[in-house]
């Protein structure tokens, strides 16, 4: 080889040389390209509670006066669910059924008073965020997503404890602040507007934390549990909220004074009800009511603003949901813990990105037991064999498709109630029952139970409880 033929040589070789490694690199870019977009697959989790919560909503149209264009505008981006029902209606037991997938007969969590964490089954299982952080994601808490704030605050990764005030009470001596005499009702019914900036307030921060950790890079998918908890009481909030609405001018619930006379249970109009009536605070407490649920609202905005605007838009799952319902004179009563429409429906939403379809509804009876098995199938996880409940991703898909599934509502051992889309059937613990059909008394003003004409329809209500109360896929 002559001294010219060298350097061709040498070129020769390291043009190989620099091909073999040109293609080695843009193959590890390739895969790194491949593994991000893997990752990217992987959604994002929003998890929202609103305590409190009936349907009072622009997009459930439970009051043609509620305002809430925030929520409004999420179910116009995914799916409403028309018929949506609580496993419980009191904030324990419906929060650790949601939480835990067990229905409360499961867990034998059925009230407000149980510690959820003390009970041998739920120590022994793994709740809907400790699953999802087992299956690789980060979850974070703040605001009342669990009963107590610091209830279940160890099932988090990341978990912030609540700031901010809503004022002082400002009242008389002897009085509540809504002006009622305080001891002729519980302390807790009372309601104001009061003079603090929004900024200062419990759900606004809790919103804001969500809104901020929305602009940070994560390593991880996330699920982020945010807890709203107006409009729970006391129904405290910035007086601007309570000036959107003028009482006089306020459509008030349709309610039967004799509502309670064909029913087993319950014959008693409760003391809140009475004393509002005696002081013909009515019209201050649907206002009230009105208000808190617009301050929920303007917080909720704060969040679904900031996802918006955020780089996960695109790849974040959306859930709002109301623990449970509640009541506004209906039924001769205040509050919730009734196994009536009223304190069983709830608000609930999905947004699925690539998923659901914008503007799409459901009238298929859902629980929200159901949630912790959907969340699951969404996010491409092995489901959770304990669950009690059933993924809804079938009505994410069509919102029309079959769907004969009874929604079970759980007040008490042996106090039970399952929905359809007909009708409500309830049991009670000595044996009585209640029976409704929607398609003509949506406000179950007639019980049916007690007439011959339906009692095929009742036994047959009857059989399907059964078959749900042993369906059980756990046991004490």
């Amino acid at each position: 080889m002559n001294e010219t033929q060298k350097p061709r040589w040498s070129r020769c070789l390291f043009s190989i040389i620099f091909a073999c490694l040109s293609i080695f690199l843009n193959g590890c870019k390739d895969f790194e390209a491949s593994e991000k977009k893997e990752v990217k697959k992987t959604p994002n989790i929003l998890f929202i509670s609103v305590d409190d919560l009936n349907d009072w909503t622009g997009f459930l149209e439970g009051h043609p006066q509620a305002y809430t264009p925030n929520m409004d505008k999420l179910a116009a981006q995914g799916l409403v669910f028309e018929r949506a029902y609580t496993a419980a209606p009191a904030c324990n037991p419906s929060r650790a059924a949601i939480l835990s997938g067990y229905r409360p007969s499961t867990s034998g969590v059925y009230q407000n008073g149980q510690e959820m964490f003390e009970v041998t089954l739920i120590q022994n299982s793994l709740m809907m965020p400790q699953y999802f952080s087992k299956y690789g994601y980060k979850t974070f808490s703040r605001g009342k997503v669990y009963h107590e704030h610091l209830n279940g605050n160890h099932t988090w990764d990341v978990w912030e404890n609540i700031s901010g005030t809503y004022g002082e009470p400002n009242i008389k001596e002897g009085f509540l602040e809504n002006g009622i005499p305080k001891g002729e009702m519980p302390n807790n019914m009372d309601w104001a507007g009061v003079d603090i900036p929004i900024e200062e307030t419990k759900d606004y921060l809790n919103a804001k934390w969500a809104a901020d950790l929305l602009f940070q890079e994560h390593d991880k998918p996330f699920f982020i549990g945010l807890g709203i908890y107006r409009p729970h009481l006391k129904w405290r909030v910035p007086k601007e909220f309570f000036d959107l609405f003028v009482p006089d001018s306020l459509e008030m619930p349709k309610i039967l004074q004799t509502d309670l006379e064909d029913v087993g249970n319950y014959k008693e109009a409760t003391s809140e009800y009475k004393t509002i009536k005696k002081y013909g605070k009515e019209r201050e407490a649907v206002r009230a009511y009105l208000a808190n649920i617009a301050y929920a609202d303007h917080c909720v905005g704060v969040v679904l603003d900031a996802l918006e605007k955020s780089p996960y838009f695109e790849n974040t799952i959306v859930v709002l949901w109301g623990d449970h319902g509640w009541h506004l004179g209906e039924k001769l009563r205040y509050k919730k813990f009734t196994l009536w429409e009223e304190a069983c429906r709830v608000p609930l939403i999905i947004k699925a990105p690539g998923l659901t379809t914008s503007k799409s509804r459901t009238g298929r009876t859902v629980n929200l037991i159901d949630l912790y098995p959907t969340l699951l199938e969404l996010a491409g996880l092995p489901q959770n064999t304990k669950n009690d409940g059933r993924s809804l991703l079938p009505l994410l898909k069509d919102s029309d498709v079959e769907w004969d599934y009874p929604s079970l509502t759980q007040n008490g051992e042996g106090e039970n109630s399952i929905r359809t889309e007909r009708w409500r059937y309830i049991r009670y613990r000595d044996g009585s029952e209640e029976l409704y059909d929607h398609k003509t008394d949506s406000l179950e003003w007639r019980n049916l139970a007690r007439q011959t004409d339906y009692k095929n329809i009742k036994d047959e209500l009857s059989m399907r409880l059964d078959q749900m109360l042993h369906a059980s896929k756990n046991s004490n």
